[in-house]
């Protein structure tokens, strides 16, 4: 029903008219009165006395219609307004009444109504109309939705109290219209809020969550080194202590703790203790260490933690990939896995090598029965390949070539370091021309028997061609750099080694196994040496027995450290602006060296970058450096430490990665400074955090 107002009646007053339906109810009498005299009219030109007859009772309807319309209107629509305004107190009322806590604010928050249960959550009396923001600090107008917008959601606490408020725009213009008492503005609104009580909702989620099944593999990494280097007479002991200290950690959460293997443990428990196991960041990482009755070797233990699934059989199998995540970034760390989300903890101390090649003897027969299985061989590093990606990708290219199967090298953009190397292979009669091919002619070498070897990268975007990856079927990754959830996934053939000291070292070792008639020349020799010359920084870094097992293979094949040696000489270019970089360093903390490395004029600024990071590890008192080098558009960080930080960590975090004494990141879209507030920022949170 609609009604609108007439012109001024006779008395001056305003009349209404009606519409809409109302109007149609006493239209239709009229309108069929008006068909009646029609037919009466006809009527009386055919049959008098039948259409006397219907004269009479036509005047009848007429009279019915006519007090209708002029007695009985006046007072259905006294009856109508009546009803409204019931209807609309009835509206208050219930409004008022209504369950959910409910208010009304202007644009400056100033409280204009609430209802009773808004005033009883609140503690407010009926008449208050302060700013919502003296009783909830987190409600004031910035947080307030516009016009466009129109809704918005916050979750807040009140008293011990957890609350969804709900807030939503309202044109102050539309209620103010034909209202002459309030003044009409452009962006003049008004809001409403509701609250909705979440506390119990919220308590039955963290209870579910607590409740939530978490399976945990506990191994020691060096369990039989350990006992080696302890007398007989206190080895038993040393096994005790050890599930003595395992079991007593994870009594306080109730967990069921049983030993699958001497150095292998299973343990059960509820999510709510795994918290308490995040907060205490896995101290047993560290209590584990302390174990020292005659045990020449420190005892280390790696932790892999599954759950966020429904089935119990596949959090078992979550909490075995996050152990082969440890053990594939170097042991002694925990790796929580909860669903797609993973959380790394420890991995401070340096690898200890193995010193076992049983591992190196199964791989590399692997490696054989794959290339004996294909005809065609690529291999790849990554983007802007060092001298260590370059000798290990030569290493698996001689391997390939004395199985008599075409092979090809990838590689991008040539840098100073690896230049000279790369230089004495072109042009060679007993070298291809297409021994190196661009990124961009490696997708079209590949067919059926074709297999990919990746080294010295297991993070897909970093490798020189990523679409090698995905064209292929037969995909084998070789590499020293501790694991990041980002790895090359659907490998057949997967040897990560963070023990190695370089992926030349690994490859050198391959070569040893894959066949014995495998002859290096002079110059392959010399490139291989020069990976783990580089990564071991002078073999004083990671360098451990198998390391200078492989270099003595190496130099019985012909390597020649002065060569090499000559090769890996800085310009004098490059020189300069790595003293320039060294004597404008900002010692932060005094412990960490930050400086910034101006590669302009030079080939391969990131390779500057790097040698001024292990420079300034030559300074007292630098626990770690941190090197910023601009190229092309991009940010490169090149993080170096000796024994002290693990400047990997520090990297993931920037979304980089490496060792723990050699890593780097790259930031897009940042400048100079930003990345320098972002390396202090992280150092701060680390250190609060006690992962420095």
């Amino acid at each position: 029903m609609e009604m609108c107002v007439m012109p001024d009646n006779k008395y001056g007053k305003k009349a209404f008219k009606y519409s809409g339906l109302l109007r149609s109810f006493f239209a239709w009498p009229l309108y069929i009165g008006a068909v009646l005299i029609i037919i009466c009219a006809i009527m009386f030109c055919v049959n008098v006395t039948a259409a006397t007859v219907v004269s009479i009772f036509m005047v009848i309807y007429l009279m019915a219609c006519g007090l209708m319309y002029f007695y009985m209107r006046p007072r259905i629509m006294s009856g109508i307004v009546e009803f409204a305004s019931n209807y609309s107190q009835v509206q208050k009322q219930l409004l008022y009444n209504l369950s959910v806590p409910y208010c009304l604010l202007d644009n400056n928050g100033n409280v204009m109504w609430t209802n009773k249960a808004m005033q009883d959550c609140l503690g407010i009396k009926r008449d208050f109309r302060k700013n919502i923001n003296t009783v909830i600090p987190e409600v004031t107008p910035s947080i307030f939705p516009d016009s466009e917008m129109g809704f918005k959601e916050i979750r807040l606490t009140f008293q011990d109290r957890d609350y969804k408020a709900e807030l939503k725009n309202i044109d102050a213009d539309s209620i103010a219209e034909g209202v002459d008492i309030i003044e009409k503005s452009m962006d003049s609104s008004m809001y409403v809020m509701y609250l909705f009580d979440e506390t119990d909702i919220n308590t039955y989620i963290q209870k579910l969550k607590d409740e939530r099944f978490v399976v945990g593999l506990v191994y020691i990494d060096n369990y039989e080194e350990a006992l080696d280097s302890t007398d007989d007479v206190r080895r038993s002991l040393l096994a005790g202590l050890i599930d003595k200290r395992v079991n007593k950690y994870f009594s306080p959460g109730s967990a069921i703790v049983r030993k699958l293997e001497k150095d292998k443990y299973i343990v059960v428990f509820r999510y709510n203790f795994l918290e308490k196991l995040m907060q205490d960041r896995f101290s047993l990482l560290e209590e584990i260490k302390s174990i020292k009755i005659g045990n020449e070797m420190t005892l280390t233990l790696s932790m892999g933690i599954g759950t966020g699934s429904a089935e119990y059989s596949k959090n078992y199998d979550v909490a075995k990939a996050a152990m082969d995540l440890a053990l594939g970034r170097g042991g002694d760390q925990a790796v929580v896995k909860d669903g797609e989300k993973i959380l790394y903890y420890g991995g401070k101390s340096q690898q200890m090598e193995k010193n076992t090649r049983v591992k190196v003897r199964v791989k590399a027969h692997a490696l054989r029965q794959i290339l004996d299985n294909n005809s065609n061989v690529l291999v790849m590093g990554h983007t802007l390949a060092d001298i260590d990606a370059f000798g290990s990708a030569l290493g698996i290219y001689v391997i390939a070539k004395k199985l008599g199967k075409e092979a090809h090298i990838v590689l991008g953009e040539v840098t100073s370091s690896v230049r000279p190397f790369v230089n004495r292979f072109i042009d060679k009669e007993e070298y291809p021309d297409d021994m190196f091919i661009k990124p961009d002619d490696a997708p079209s070498k590949i067919n059926a028997s074709t297999v990919v070897i990746v080294v010295d990268v297991n993070r897909p975007q970093r490798t020189e061609c990523p679409e090698l990856l995905e064209k292929c079927k037969t995909v084998v990754v070789f590499d020293h750099h501790r694991r990041q959830s980002d790895t090359i996934t659907g490998a057949v053939l997967s040897y990560v080694d963070p023990y190695a000291s370089s992926a030349s070292e690994m490859i050198t070792e391959m070569i040893q196994y894959v066949d014995d008639n495998i002859k290096l020349k002079a110059f392959e020799a010399d490139a291989l040496y020069a990976g783990i010359n580089i990564d071991t920084d002078g073999f004083n870094s990671k360098s451990g027995p198998r390391t200078f097992e492989a270099a003595a293979f190496l130099r019985r094949h012909g390597a020649d450290v002065t060569r090499v040696r000559k090769m890996l000489r800085s310009n004098m270019n490059e020189y300069k602006e790595i003293a320039k970089a060294v004597s404008r360093v900002e010692v932060y903390k005094d412990a960490f060296a930050i400086s910034i490395f101006n590669g302009d004029g030079i080939d391969t600024p990131t390779v500057g970058g790097a040698k001024t990071a292990n420079d300034l590890l030559d300074i007292s008192g630098i626990k770690a450096s941190f090197v910023i080098t601009p190229y092309e558009d991009k940010i490169y960080v090149s993080a170096r430490s000796i024994d002290e930080v693990n400047v990997q960590l520090v990297m993931e975090k920037l979304g980089g990665g490496g060792h723990i004494s050699i890593a780097g990141a790259q930031f897009t879209d940042c400048t100079i400074d930003q990345a320098i507030n972002k390396i202090k920022l992280t150092l701060d949170n680390m250190i609060k955090d006690g992962e420095i």
